[in-house]
């Protein structure tokens, strides 16, 4: 039976950031690492996380981190992809773009129609998607200035995530259901919330493929 691709397309909480420190968590920390080895080895699942990814913004400060901009290559590279597992829209809250959480929501759309219209799937259909909303800003220390504003906006971005995954047809996963962000800095997952994340998702994997 051959080996089912998943592929992980997020920022930095999918890279394995700390929110402890500017360095990143041990591989079997970080959330990606925790479904393959959850799934085993009938699955390869690509880590693709980019510390201050958007959706759909190009960061005048931070370059090169366009989310649309990379999906479509990105997709390509590792084509065939059975499921594509889709988290941003947390560095979309910072206030130099000053976009609503409706905007946010719209964009995450955009990404959606993108993944979808292409081939990159089995057979040359298109991939499966699991659209996962990051959960809500928590308390801000030495990001405060940078994401002013955003914990009250990212507490309106499940509903309007939802629209969109169950408009396309998508599977959708609110994941501050079930974990939350670090106080430590307010943006960033610890190493408990990487495992519960890890294990859930795993789950949905099996469900979704």
């Amino acid at each position: 039976m051959p080996t089912k691709t998943v592929l992980c397309f997020g920022d930095s909480n999918t890279w394995g950031r700390s929110p402890f420190a500017v360095e990143r968590l041990p591989p079997e920390s970080r959330w990606p690492v925790v479904v393959q080895n959850d799934l085993g080895d009938d699955y390869q699942v690509v880590v693709e996380g980019l510390n201050a990814r958007t959706t759909v913004w190009d960061d005048p400060i931070e370059e090169g981190r366009c989310g649309k901009t990379y999906l479509l290559p990105c997709l390509m590279s590792h084509d065939p992809i059975d499921l594509v597992i889709l988290m941003l829209g947390t560095n979309d809250l910072k206030k130099r773009f000053s976009v609503s959480a409706f905007d946010i929501g719209r964009s995450i759309g955009l990404l959606l129609d993108k993944i979808l219209a292409t081939k990159t799937g089995p057979g040359g259909a298109a991939p499966k998607v699991l659209l996962m909303c990051p959960p809500p800003v928590a308390k801000l220390t030495d990001f405060a200035d940078m994401f002013e504003g955003a914990p009250e906006k990212s507490r309106q971005l499940p509903r309007f995530y939802q629209q969109h995954a169950e408009l396309r047809g998508c599977r959708f996963f609110d994941t501050g259901t079930l974990i939350r962000c670090s106080d430590a800095d307010g943006i960033h997952f610890e190493p408990q919330e990487h495992q519960k994340l890890g294990q859930q998702v795993a789950q949905l994997v099996r469900e979704i493929v």
